[in-house]
């Protein structure tokens, strides 16, 4: 009546067989009160025999040990799940990957690695509170688990960094579909103690046996593909390439070296001229900076202005490129070259900068250049991401005689309204416009119109790298 139908009937057995044997037996059951609760109990069993040697009757005596395996039960889960979430921790997360790797393996079938990082959680948790945060992070999990299938494993590894393992996927496609699911899942908002939340993701994908038929490689492999996705705009996925792999080592000699090769005297200025097409008379030049190493030579701008941007290299390095170019100027007036101006880029960083007007009107006197000689440009996008300071700082610089250009104009998604109150001399329409501007009556079209509502001198450079 009170048997609570959980223990097992090996542990019966080996009690009965140390009964008859030793006349004794400890062991763990699961019993039920007159409740009706079942509960786990430690008993210890004795027989006892009479003077012929026959068992007469048992004496038990039994310890309720709920508490004791409640607190077990506490410990193990601990051992092998993240305290915040429930999700599998790291070290169990490890365990079940190699485990489902093997059966892959054994069973020639695909697997997917997952690997999701929240995008600018850090933000969140910073400007709301770690309790605000964690409370996301517990509303992921769920989302996460909402998304895939009970035999797929969803982990986290620290921080806002999850894994989600998919076994048995027939095409790289279907890790896809998951992943466009999760972005999907992630991206509506939640609230959290009265804060309305938007929380973005970016996902790398691998795939075993492609991308690696370890834990560590298709680990190593899915994190790279992360990083490509936040390089591409966040909240996307990508798969794992070698060619990613190339690319990402290649990026942190790059990000390494950076530092050094400002300090080593390693970059230097290009200078592409500006021509009157009327005339063929050159009014000017571009100045473009180039990283000449020591053991990969000359690096592309492409390759390592991202990079200066991501680390801050790019302030330092934009300073070292605007004096320069001021410089060569000044040499060339003293050699007689005369009637030219220079233009320099700027980036984001630098429009952003509360020294840049300061150190413009430093370099203006040292090397005593006059209105007009020279020409700073940013593009549509650094312009328009923060437009009412972009417009403060331009109006301080053309206070200070400094000629203002907008390039690759037409690429970003800019309001006219802010482009007219804009003190810029030059729009330099993007070179996708002009190329076939004889041939492509969109793009006269298009190039005409610009003439027309902005009333600027554009010029259409064909703007190599940098």
């Amino acid at each position: 009546m009170l048997s609570a139908g959980r223990t097992s009937p090996e542990t019966y057995l080996q009690m009965w067989a140390a009964l008859e044997h030793d006349d004794y037996w400890q062991g763990e059951l699961w019993d039920r009160r007159k409740s009706g609760e079942i509960y786990p109990k430690w008993a210890a069993i004795s027989a006892i025999r009479d003077a012929s040697g026959t068992v007469s009757h048992y004496v038990g005596s039994f310890n309720d040990i709920s508490e004791r395996k409640a607190a077990e039960e506490r410990i193990h889960f601990l051992a092998h799940h993240d305290a915040l979430t429930g999700l599998a921790n790291r070290h169990s997360f490890e365990s079940r990957l190699e485990q489902a790797l093997l059966t892959a393996q054994r069973e020639q079938a695909r697997l997917a690695v997952l690997f999701i990082d929240l995008d600018r959680f850090k933000t969140i948790n910073d400007t709301l509170g770690h309790p605000v945060g964690d409370r996301l992070l517990q509303e992921v999990a769920r989302r996460l688990q909402g998304c895939v299938r009970a035999s797929d494993i969803v982990a986290r590894l620290g921080g806002d960094e999850f894994v989600v393992v998919l076994s048995h996927i027939i095409e790289p496609t279907d890790a896809a579909a998951v992943a466009d699911k999760i972005l999907k899942s992630l991206a509506e908002f939640c609230v959290v103690d009265e804060h309305i939340l938007h929380s973005a993701a970016s996902i790398g994908i691998g795939i075993c046996p492609a991308d690696g038929t370890d834990g560590m490689s298709l680990m190593k492999n899915a994190d790279t593909a992360l990083y490509f996705a936040k390089e591409r705009g966040r909240n996307n996925f990508q798969f794992f390439t070698a060619a990613m792999n190339a690319a990402a080592s290649e990026r942190l000699t790059i990000e390494r070296e950076l530092h050094a090769a400002l300090q080593g005297q390693q970059f230097e200025l290009h200078y592409q001229p500006k021509v009157i097409a009327n005339s063929g008379r050159v009014c000017g030049v571009e100045a473009l900076v180039r990283w000449r190493h020591p053991g990969l030579g000359l690096v592309p701008p492409l390759k390592f202005i991202p990079v200066a941007e991501e680390t801050g290299q790019i302030e330092p390095l934009g300073a070292w490129v605007l004096e320069e170019a001021c410089r060569q100027l000044a040499a060339w007036r003293r050699a007689g070259i005369d009637n030219l101006h220079m233009a320099v880029n700027l980036s984001a960083r630098q429009l952003r900068s509360p020294e840049l007007v300061g150190s413009v009107r430093d370099l203006i006197a040292r090397y005593g250049l006059r209105e007009g000689d020279l020409e700073l440009e940013i593009t549509e996008s650094v312009a328009m991401a923060e437009p009412e300071t972009a417009i403060d700082q331009l109006h301080a610089l053309r206070a200070l005689g400094i000629r203002l250009a907008i390039d690759d104009f037409g690429t970003g998604y800019s309001s006219l309204a802010y482009l007219k109150r804009l003190p810029i001399q030059t729009l330099k329409l993007d070179r996708a416009f002009v190329r076939d501007i004889e041939t492509d009556p969109n793009d006269a079209a298009i190039s005409t119109a610009t003439l027309e509502q902005q009333r600027a001198v554009i010029m259409a450079l064909d703007t190599t790298p940098g």
